[in-house]
């Protein structure tokens, strides 16, 4: 599995793209594409590499990873889309604060299925293990692919940060227990993909990551 990542809309969100190179098929992880311009650039890499979409996932619903769900959905019809059913609620208020946030013209995406924290996710021979991580939202997952020692992190663990708790169902101190039981169980080597800004790994964040220290 090979990891292709863009940074999209006005919260600098990190969409990726996860590619079963034996197979050519994908997952799309947080498609924060609202612009013409990035739903463009999503359509045209899918397209300049001959991909086939084959899942789109969601780690949370917070309105800056789930801009691009319905362009996803649109572009490539009969895509299942999973997220946890606690994040439901999350992803159903969207449409309520759109415009005030300057996405007048979001279009809500509904999930065809869920994510369940030990029940893989499968497309192509890639195997991802969802783990449960809540805390900066309530039904938030990560994806840990542990042939290439990789995790799609979302908003739980930065370089040197962590996901603010301050929305609604965000808390604190679930969020430090997720991160110590859900990614500080991970090998130091493992990379973590975050939802704004740059990778790290595990093993930078133990040593230096003033949150957890």
């Amino acid at each position: 599995m090979t990891v292709a990542g863009f940074t999209f809309n006005a919260f600098s969100e990190n969409t990726y793209l996860l590619i079963d190179e034996a197979t050519r098929q994908c997952a799309i992880v947080d498609p924060g594409c609202y612009a013409q311009a990035e739903q463009q650039a999503l359509r045209e890499y899918v397209e300049a590499n001959d991909l086939q979409v084959a899942l789109l996932l969601n780690t949370h619903a917070h309105i800056d990873h789930v801009l691009g769900n319905q362009f996803v959905l649109n572009t490539w019809p009969g895509t299942p889309f999973l997220l946890h059913r606690l994040d439901l609620a999350t992803l159903r208020a969207v449409p309520t604060y759109a415009a005030n946030y300057g996405f007048p013209q979001y279009q809500p995406a509904e999930p065809t299925g869920e994510l369940v924290a030990g029940q893989p996710v499968r497309f192509g021979d890639t195997e991802l293990e969802v783990r449960f991580a809540p805390g900066h939202a309530p039904g938030h997952v990560v994806f840990y692919h542990e042939p290439t020692a990789t995790v799609i992190g979302g908003d739980v663990l930065f370089q040197r940060s962590i996901g603010r708790t301050d929305l609604p169902g965000g808390d604190h101190a679930t969020l430090l227990h997720s991160i110590a039981t859900e990614l500080m169980t991970l090998p130091d080597a493992t990379v973590v993909y975050p939802g704004h800004g740059p990778a790290t790994t595990i093993g930078e964040e133990r040593r230096s990551n003033p949150f957890l220290n």
